[in-house]
């Protein structure tokens, strides 16, 4: 896809930081960042760990980090970079991050389109995008996530054989996302029963937005697809 503009829709910032969230955001935070300016394109996302890493697996917009820090936690030989411009919930990721002693996170907190252009292709292994704004008005559907450009930028950036996994709450983003996955030559839906998509896996760690869901009474929808071969793509 074209080079993605710098356009981020949502909130950057909630209530004021406490003295010690503040700490973590001058002191830690920083050295978790990817520094997208100063590094070489296109990026091997594996190199940006201290230390090797088997894969490398992508979470788009974390929230507080509940499924990026259990993900991380026991599977410590993948490396993980997480999307996220919400500073609060970046703070309360990396305190997590720093209880478990865990060094296989990496930070990105901007557009998230702008991580997925700089990075090489056929890199990642997994990825995530869970419970993603809805943008429920007609005249904000421009602002979803999941869109033409982006799946076919992952498809860019994902593994053959690589796993997308979706979440949502809402019943119309549902459609969309389906709709535009379906059309989609570069993805393959694995459902072969509706629980596959009714219920969440036993590897799929909750997140505090879809606990809230399902106590309000919300189904929720998860959507496994597979990144099909590049030699049998189109066949």
């Amino acid at each position: 896809m074209e080079e993605a503009k710098r356009i981020l829709y949502g909130r950057r910032r909630g209530r004021k930081l406490r003295g010690g969230q503040r700490e973590l955001l001058d002191d830690v935070v920083p050295g978790l960042d990817i520094a997208l300016d100063d590094a070489p394109r296109p990026i091997a996302p594996d190199t940006l760990f201290p230390r090797p890493v088997r894969e490398v697996w992508l979470e788009v917009g974390f929230g507080a980090g509940e499924h990026l820090l259990a993900q991380a936690a026991v599977n410590r030989d993948v490396g993980f970079i997480g999307c996220e411009p919400y500073v609060t919930g970046v703070v309360r990721m990396v305190r997590g991050l720093l209880d478990a002693r865990l060094d296989n996170v990496r930070l990105w907190r901007d557009d998230a389109r702008l991580l997925l252009d700089g990075l090489a292709e056929a890199s990642l292994s997994r990825v995530f995008v869970l419970f993603p704004d809805p943008w429920p008005k007609t005249r904000h559907h421009k602002r979803r996530f999941v869109s033409r450009p982006v799946l076919e930028r992952l498809a860019a950036v994902m593994r053959d054989g690589a796993e997308l996994r979706i979440a949502t709450d809402d019943g119309g983003y549902l459609v969309w996302i389906l709709e535009h996955l379906q059309r989609s030559d570069a993805f393959l839906w694995t459902a072969r029963t509706p629980s596959d998509w009714r219920s969440r896996p036993s590897d799929w760690p909750a997140t505090r937005y879809e606990l809230k869901a399902l106590k309000e009474g919300r189904r929720c929808t998860y959507l496994r697809y597979r990144r099909v071969s590049r030699e049998g793509q189109g066949a």
